[in-house]
């Protein structure tokens, strides 16, 4: 009996814990849920916001799935894929954040039986991907292309891209007014993919509708010194010198130290200081430049020189406003006051200075390389325009890969029931298992239409039902059918301008699959903490350590002073 008995094998450290197995892959899919749930209410023209507090008293509002992820912190380490996944939506398209988590969570509900049931999970892997691969080739056949249409028609194509992403967002009730601006920003910057391009600056008070755009840079007033106000505040065809030097007196340091011969010399130094500065001053007027800008600081004695002579300077420009000056004007930063040549001058065809709420801002606009815009966004409270950033930083991405990937399908849970049914009428035709797979896989992206009928406070069984009806058609006609959120039925959605790049739809789609599929095939977790009782004994072994070592060394002194 004795020989019959196996001895226990501890592998792993004391405190692990380990879970594993059809409980463990269960316990993720909920987890993941969860996740799904907390972002659920916000997709969509009628979806709610999340008001998110943390510890230090920062309040953000906020509807972007991607930002609600972010600061939801989450420990859960099978749900933090889910952040993950949004945060590369955000990132590679820049909307549809909340569409990809729930795809997600959808595809592992959707799966949560067949796990229950014993179906091994690697089953449900391979009939996911085939499913994804059908889906993203489906998307490709129903894409739209707006390519080869004059400059107009796109225009009024990216705006309604625009318009579809902003109407789910705090300032969805002026989404035309912000997406033909948006398209405008988008247009300038061309084809370069530097999105800081693109500024966005933020001044409280007034409404949404003072919110303007600038083909240039604008940016708020910097510190300034006596004698700015007799500077010009107006020029048109100004040329801009750009400087990274100061162009201010220095005291010298404390422990400098000049010996002289003579009390006369001392005049002398004080003129070698004095000349250094004006030399300065007067390279740069002899320039030809009538609006001075430096990143470091242009002091009193500068500000009044260049007053004197009818130019404008700033001083302490930020880097990034400084390098969208050079990039719009054609101007290249200096470190030198020497040799400047016409070739390194910007130049615009109008520079003012503008009151703007309460901060004054400086605009350069008409700018010859047209590659630079900035949005000056107006708003109530600081929440507010802080969400206003966010949403248009969304729809600059939107109409950029719109852009660039020219292809557009139809929103409003259109493509998704589309591709649902495309997917169902291909089960019908396999054996096997995979069959009830890929039909779990379709019916999960119903997921998108029925959300944005319950958040709009629509029937979605009814809704729904209407949808599988005109999709089912042979003819096809309703392939782009979508939720009506303004009368709670169906409409064809490419009528109602509500559209989306395809580029956003397979991409969610793909990221969704993988998370899903990542998580099913993780059967065991093993969490190794540092337990306390370790440290402990840690500590104490430690201590005695040195105690052994002290008494060693108080006997060997006792011994020394014996003898």
């Amino acid at each position: 009996m004795a020989a019959m008995l196996q001895p226990q094998i501890i592998l792993l450290k004391e405190g692990t814990d380990t879970s594993q197995g059809k409980p463990q892959l269960v316990s993720n899919i909920n987890a993941c849920t969860v996740v799904a749930d907390s972002v659920r209410t916000t997709l969509g023209p009628r979806g709610m916001d999340k008001l998110i507090h943390d510890d230090k008293g920062t309040t953000t509002i906020s509807n972007d799935g991607a930002t609600i992820m972010k600061l939801l912190d989450i420990v859960h380490p099978a749900a933090k894929i889910l952040v993950d996944i949004a945060k590369s939506q955000d990132s590679e398209v820049g909307d549809g954040t909340t569409t990809v988590v729930l795809l997600a969570a959808e595809f592992l509900k959707e799966a949560k039986p067949f796990i229950e049931d014993g179906v091994h999970s690697q089953n449900l892997i391979r009939s996911y991907r085939t499913a994804c691969s059908m889906a993203i080739d489906k998307i490709k056949e129903l894409a739209i292309s707006i390519e080869g249409k004059s400059l107009e028609e796109k225009k009024s194509l990216l705006a309604k891209c625009a318009a579809t992403t902003l109407s789910s967002k705090l300032i969805g009730g002026e989404k035309e007014f912000f997406a033909s601006m948006v398209v405008e920003a988008v247009i300038a910057i061309g084809n370069d993919d530097r999105l800081n391009l693109i500024g966005i600056k933020k001044v409280p008070g007034g409404n949404m509708r003072d919110s303007f755009l600038v083909n240039g840079v604008a940016f708020k007033k910097t510190f300034s010194y006596a004698g700015f106000e007799q500077q010009p505040k107006k020029f048109l065809n100004p040329k801009i010198l750009l400087l990274n030097i100061e162009l201010e007196l220095k005291s010298e340091k404390e422990n400098a130290e000049i010996r002289l011969s003579d009390p006369l010399q001392y005049q002398s130094i004080v003129d070698a200081e004095w000349n250094i500065i004006y030399d300065k001053l007067d390279k740069c007027v002899q320039s030809g430049a009538k609006i001075v800008l430096s990143r470091l600081a242009i002091g009193d004695l500068a500000t009044q020189y260049f007053a004197d002579r009818d130019i404008f300077c700033a001083g302490r420009v930020t880097e990034e406003d400084l390098q969208c000056v050079a990039a719009a004007t054609g101007g290249t930063v200096q470190t030198s006051v020497n040799n400047i040549i016409d070739e390194v001058l910007g130049t615009c065809e109008i520079f003012e200075e503008r009151q703007v709420g309460n901060e004054r801002f400086n605009i350069f606009s008409g700018c010859p390389s047209g590659q630079t815009a900035t949005i000056v966004l107006r708003g109530g409270a600081d929440q507010f325009i802080e969400e206003a950033e966010r949403s248009l930083h969304d729809a600059i991405m939107i109409v950029r890969r719109a852009l660039k990937n020219s292809t557009v399908v139809a929103g409003g849970g259109a493509i998704d029931m589309e591709i649902s049914r495309y997917l169902r009428q291909h089960a019908r035709t396999i054996a096997g298992k995979s069959q009830l797979f890929i039909n779990s896989y379709a019916k999960a992206l119903e997921v998108i239409p029925r959300q944005l009928c319950d958040n709009a406070g629509f029937d979605a069984t009814d809704v729904l039902n209407k949808l599988r009806q005109k999709h089912a058609l042979p003819s096809g006609e309703g392939a782009h059918y979508g939720v009506d959120i303004n009368t709670g039925g169906i409409a064809d959605s490419f009528d109602n301008f509500v559209w989306e790049p395809a580029v956003v739809k397979i991409n969610a789609i793909n990221a969704a699959t993988e998370a899903a599929c990542l998580i099913l095939s993780v059967d065991e977790t093993v969490k190794n903490p540092k337990s306390e009782s370790a440290q402990g004994e840690a500590a104490a072994s430690a201590m005695g350590g040195r105690g052994h070592g002290g008494a060693a060394f108080r006997g060997r002194g006792r011994g020394m002073r014996r003898r």
